[in-house]
């Protein structure tokens, strides 16, 4: 009989190689996977690793995809960090998208002296609207102390069926030729671009903001401190004086605002209206870029970016290898279960028990 042990002193270096070490994993499963299915390994490999980095466009496209997840990410890091398991961060994120989406269509003759300053509100509501559905989350949690994973989660379904009625109802445009879809935004409530021809946007730089305003919040201020202890330590928090209820309320508040952010840099950015393909699985891809980036703000970024080029490459994989493109979900699994297991190798190890004698 085999069972796991507890190791007295983990490897520290091995815990911060531990991501690298997951890639190397998922590469050369990756690697398997091409030729099982009769594509040449080397191709695949270029696809996922190096045609989403070798171009301008490229590099725009990747931080399209790139800036969501590294904002949902980091609201979950702060929600991991303090021990509370927001999984519903997609439908935060619908539900931004949905808030910065109605204030969008508010544009008008009225809003006409804002001028590109619309935007601002736009963004603001997206926020809002992804902090107000979080907030269920949290209000269920303190009063009735309900699971915050499967409300979180079950609220995804609720958001979804939302906007689905108002794309398919109120808000779908008459002219839009029976679209599910509404109205096209005006340009004065559009992220703007930050190079000519390309779709990179000012989402770029609110997310750099992001990362810089988080990492001071969390190994910086008194209240990110609270928050960490209270994760790692609840019993120490406690006589402390923390509170636990103001640690849930300020996590899942700060997360929510945050996925609703990326719906609303999402709805007023690249997509520029909303249609019932406003959820695109970042909130569920931004759980695995927060443990892979090692729940720290730069980390998350750098898992942003790998994670960015694994959707890149399965789009690229289905049109021009002909692959799947569900081979994207594929890999995204492999560097999961790859960083779960060394994980455990690192703080644990196999030993052999000693089997009881007659």
């Amino acid at each position: 009989m085999w069972r796991l042990e507890a190791r007295p002193q983990p490897s520290r270096a091995l815990s911060y190689a531990s991501p690298l070490i997951a890639l190397a994993i998922t590469v050369l499963i990756g690697v398997v996977l091409f030729a099982a299915l009769g594509k040449d390994p080397l191709r695949g490999l270029q696809v996922f690793f190096v045609e989403p980095l070798k171009s301008a466009y490229a590099l725009s496209e990747l931080s399209v995809k790139a800036v969501p997840l590294v904002l949902i990410a980091l609201g979950l890091a702060v929600c991991f960090r303090a021990n509370v398991w927001n999984i519903g961060a997609e439908g935060q994120f619908v539900v931004g998208a949905l808030a910065a989406g109605w204030m969008a269509m508010q544009a008008g003759p009225a809003t006409a002296w804002l001028g590109a300053g619309m935007v601002a509100p736009v963004l603001v509501a997206g926020a809002v609207g992804g902090m107000a559905w979080a907030a269920i989350v949290a209000l269920l949690r303190d009063r009735f102390s309900a699971n915050e994973i499967l409300v979180s989660l079950m609220l995804v379904y609720v958001a979804d069926l939302l906007l689905a009625w108002l794309v398919y109802g109120p808000w779908k445009d008459p002219a839009g030729y029976n679209f599910p879809q509404t109205i096209t935004f005006d340009a004065t409530t559009r992220v703007p671009r930050l190079v000519q021809g390309l779709r990179m946007n000012a989402g770029v730089v609110v997310a750099v903001v992001a990362v810089a305003a988080l990492w001071v919040f969390m190994f910086r201020t008194y209240r990110g401190f609270a928050l960490q202890v209270g994760g790692q330590a609840p019993a120490a928090a406690r006589y402390a004086g923390f509170s636990s209820r103001r640690a849930v309320w300020t996590a899942l508040l700060l997360s929510g605002g945050l996925a609703g952010l990326a719906g609303g840099l999402e709805a007023a950015g690249p997509l520029g209206q909303l249609t019932p393909y406003v959820p695109a699985g970042y909130g569920f891809a931004a759980i695995i870029v927060a443990f892979v980036g090692r729940l720290h703000p730069v980390g998350i970024v750098l898992s942003a970016v790998l994670m960015s080029m694994f959707y890149i490459g399965g789009e690229l994989a289905q049109s021009r290898l002909g692959l799947p493109k569900a081979l994207t979900g594929v890999f995204q699994g492999l560097l999961l279960f790859a960083l779960l297991a060394c994980d455990t190798l690192i703080h644990y190890r196999l030993v052999r028990s000693k089997g009881a004698r007659a």
